[in-house]
């Protein structure tokens, strides 16, 4: 499969479910209200690259690196980002919908979401350690084995996460977020 090097290059207003992605190392590129849905981008390489106003809605990101990546009102729906090539795994989400989509055994440190819908996002096993959810929607996403120190959690909302199941050591929550922790417990607090 040939692979081609495109390095600081801007594409906007491309519909990637009509003609297939071209295979490649993106390096510094902007992808600008491009449709990906149901796309194949895998074997891809992207690095410090940013995505703006694009639909990655059922896109497959097996072996995809993104390394470095910005993610800003973007539609992620349903993706599996535990497939993606762990080597330099790194990425940030402002404003963006990432509803049914996996992080499942991940390591994304550090990693940042502003303003984000993420309902029912898998973070089983993975490793968030320091990442922060800004003003972010976790409406049944599931925290399960998860290491959770010192993630920022102040201004999340409708997250549900047992103390006893997730390492928490040093997380931040807001005293409004306190029922997210002792939900399972059905106790009345006021």
């Amino acid at each position: 499969m040939e692979r081609s090097y495109i390095e600081e290059q801007s594409f906007e207003k491309i519909d990637y479910t009509l003609l297939p992605f071209p295979n490649g190392e993106y390096e510094h590129c902007i992808f600008t209200n491009c449709n990906f849905s149901n796309a194949q981008l895998s074997h891809n390489d992207f690095i410090d690259c940013e995505f703006v106003g694009c639909n990655f809605s059922n896109t497959k990101l097996l072996k995809v690196v993104l390394s470095d990546v910005k993610f800003i009102n973007c539609k992620l729906i349903g993706i599996q980002f535990d497939t993606c090539n762990d080597f330099g795994l790194s990425f940030s989400f402002a404003n963006c919908i990432l509803n049914h989509s996996t992080f499942y055994k991940t390591k994304i440190k550090r990693t940042n979401f502003t303003d984000c819908q993420m309902h029912e996002v898998d973070f089983t096993d993975c490793d968030l350690s320091a990442s922060k959810f800004d003003n972010c929607d976790l409406f049944n996403a599931a925290f399960s084995n998860t290491n959770l120190e010192k993630v920022d959690f102040k201004t999340a909302y409708n997250f549900s996460i047992d103390p006893v199941m997730n390492r928490i050591k040093k997380a931040k929550f807001s005293v409004s977020g306190l029922i997210g922790l002792v939900g399972k417990y059905d106790l009345e607090i006021d």
